[in-house]
């Protein structure tokens, strides 16, 4: 368990110290005129206490990311640990507060505009469809898998009928003021979410668990195909670090009244998010005695994280574990599904600069969205999650990029986003390698080279069009816009 506890108190302690650091780097003035004062419609810029922006963050950007993805992590061992900690401190944590403050200066505007404010004309284009595909993706992941739950659990509707049900709220959710569905519910669900993983909690402290101490073994049964470098790094990801997360911080950031309330809003709900998935990586591999056997459940049981979270929330929490499972496995799917789609509807009445103030305006942006998500959700469940995690990362990587230049614009210090942004490039591109959903190559030392030789050309491309990185000095030079 000291393995489990020194992570668990150095995302602790980052919230008061990086978090701080990382403030000061933004440059935070409370001078400054939020959106929602700026522009606010009544719509999508509505000012809202601190404490429910903090929980519908929390909730927009978790859904069940930090459990899913922590249980499939929790697979590799011990290492799970080590990347929550570290990648969602100086990854994650980093990522949303500076891309939230990004957006925040740019009123609220959707993540691909800002990002072309950042890195060009050419990138905004391409973020823009990049993300909207994303976008909907993620809504049609979060029909399909709360809806063949639900089916499971009520034999006279189907999944079909789920699936009718599902999208009929996104659409409601999506068209109607912020502050009238997602301000008013989202609020109960992140609570309860948290709930969970403090009864969890709770258990690991309470009950003779035994959770493994640090080891770079590979325990994951697929260790030959699946190695850990950069396999557990897409896997985990909303518990580290997440490009969607960036796409739903144009919501928060349309609502905050202050600038200092961003460090508890974007940086403290990652790190809340990271404590979280490193509760469920801690019970998973603890629960079942072994990882070892951890696997050979999960693979008994297809390959689903939902039962896992099924099984040990009732049979730790009992009665009330159960409820808080189902909230977490049909709930919070949902509420990320909607938010993705409302996401896409800033992002194109963004990029044709329409007015999002009528309802039949908002209408005529989403049905579109709603069309092609429910086409998607037709489609087999394996082929649209396969592909969901490696563009999650790329688009955390892009915007890695996005918040060096802007810290370098800025005068602040580059290389806090500069090493995780070559990192994260190596990450994604190692990937693509070795992955056989695209090149196959397999973990081998040619797979390794090509992915650090795409890392190594980035950077370089990165800063010829910026200048050398440096640290704390303001320059005049001019930024070159790619």
């Amino acid at each position: 368990m000291i393995t489990f506890l020194l992570c668990l108190a150095a995302l602790v302690v980052a919230y008061f110290t990086y978090g701080k650091y990382i403030e000061r780097q933004a440059g935070v003035d409370d001078s400054i005129v939020t959106p929602c004062h700026r522009c606010a419609d009544g719509v999508d810029y509505i000012e809202m206490p601190r404490w429910r922006v903090f929980l519908v963050q929390l909730l927009n950007i978790a859904g069940t990311g930090p459990i899913f993805g922590a249980i499939l992590g929790a697979c590799f061992g011990p290492v799970a640990f080590l990347w929550i900690t570290i990648g969602g401190i100086f990854f994650g944590a980093m990522h949303d507060y500076l891309s939230g403050m990004m957006i925040l200066r740019h009123d609220g505007k959707s993540l691909p505009e800002v990002i072309g404010d950042t890195l060009g004309k050419n990138m905004r284009t391409l973020v823009r469809w990049f993300a909207i595909a994303l976008m909907i993706i993620v809504g049609a992941v979060f029909m399909v898998s709360p809806a063949g739950l639900l089916a499971k659990l009520t034999d006279s509707i189907s999944i079909q009928m789920w699936l009718y049900i599902i999208l009929g709220y996104y659409i409601i959710a999506t068209v109607l003021p912020v502050n009238k569905v997602i301000g008013k519910i989202y609020p109960i669900f992140g609570a309860t979410m948290l709930i969970m993983a403090l009864g969890l909690l709770g258990v690991l402290f309470f009950e003779p668990y035994v959770i493994p101490e640090m080891s770079f073994h590979n325990f994951h049964s697929a260790a030959d195909t699946l190695p850990i470098f950069p396999t557990v790094c897409i896997t985990i990801a909303c518990g580290a670090i997440s490009g969607f997360h960036a796409t739903q911080s144009p919501m928060m950031a349309r609502c905050v009244d202050k600038e200092h309330q961003c460090r508890s809003v974007f940086f403290g709900a990652m790190i809340t998010e990271s404590i979280i998935a490193l509760i469920w990586a801690a019970i998973a591999m603890a629960f079942f005695g072994a990882i070892d056997i951890l696997n050979g459940q999960l693979a008994a049981n297809g390959n689903n994280p939902a039962w896992v979270v099924s099984v040990i929330s009732t049979t730790t929490l009992g009665k009330v574990g159960g409820i808080l499972a189902i909230l977490g496995v049909v709930a919070a799917p949902i509420t990320s599904g909607d938010t993705a789609f409302r996401s896409a509807r800033l992002m194109l009445s963004d990029m044709f600069n329409f007015n999002q103030r009528p309802l039949i305006n908002r209408l005529l942006v989403s049905l579109p969205l709603f069309v092609a998500g429910f086409i998607l959700s037709q489609i087999d469940f394996d082929i649209i999650w396969r592909y969901f995690a490696w563009s999650n990362q790329t688009l955390a990587t892009i915007t890695l990029w996005a918040i060096y230049v802007w810290l370098y614009r800025s005068g602040a210090n580059v290389w806090v986003a500069l090493i995780p942004a070559i990192i994260m490039t190596d990450v994604v591109s190692t990937f693509v390698f070795q992955s056989s959903q695209f090149i196959g190559m397999g973990a081998t030392p040619v797979s390794y080279f090509a992915g650090a030789a795409c890392a190594l050309v980035l950077t370089f491309f990165m800063i010829r069009y910026t200048g050398l990185p440096y640290i704390g000095k303001k320059s005049d030079a001019n930024i070159t816009k790619i």
